[in-house]
């Protein structure tokens, strides 16, 4: 498995090695000892969650606090997404800073989103099927947003048109507002 720290160099796009052939393909989507050699830490993941949306839906920035942080493991197995991650670590040099990636069926791209990173993402294709590991469990008390379109950020979205969010996205507080980490 190819790991290659993107401009924030804490968050990882691992690219699988692919075999395949006219009746289909294997790949190993996760070993943990590739895992923890490229990130330099290790992790365990406790939940897996599954979501599909439609096109032009944009879920998050979201992410939790600490003692909930929360590392995600993400890739699609259906469809195409734009993945964003953003620093929210008020004490890193990269704080406030964002990467994207697009992530998508054929690609096979997992992105690794450690803890103190905001994330979200927004479907290019008809549809997608966007898989999560967790490092923590889902602590409703502990989630926090920030705006997906915070001129701050400026995240460079690939949007021909208004995503369609949910009412807590569309009510996530701006970065200057944003409850962060330490």
């Amino acid at each position: 498995m190819k790991a290659t720290p993107l401009a924030i160099a804490d968050v990882i796009l691992f690219e699988p090695k692919v075999f395949g052939d006219a009746r289909g393909f294997f790949l190993e989507s996760f070993n943990q000892k590739a895992f923890d050699e490229a990130t330099g830490s290790h992790y365990d993941f406790v939940q897996d969650n599954h979501s599909r949306s439609a096109q032009g839906v944009l879920r998050g920035l979201h992410y939790q606090l600490p003692p909930h942080a929360q590392g995600k493991l993400v890739r699609v197995v259906q469809g195409a997404v734009f993945d964003v991650a953003v620093d929210v670590r008020r004490s890193s040099p990269t704080f406030g800073q964002w990467v994207g990636a697009e992530l998508t069926a054929e690609n096979h791209k997992q992105l690794w989103v450690p803890p103190g990173f905001a994330h979200g993402f927004v479907v290019l294709s008809e549809t997608a099927d966007f898989l999560y590991k967790t490092t923590n469990y889902y602590a409703p008390a502990f989630e926090r947003s920030v705006a997906w379109n915070d001129p701050h950020l400026a995240i460079e979205w690939p949007l021909n048109a208004a995503p369609q969010l949910s009412g807590k996205d569309a009510e996530a507080p701006q970065w200057e507002d944003a409850e962060v980490f330490a």
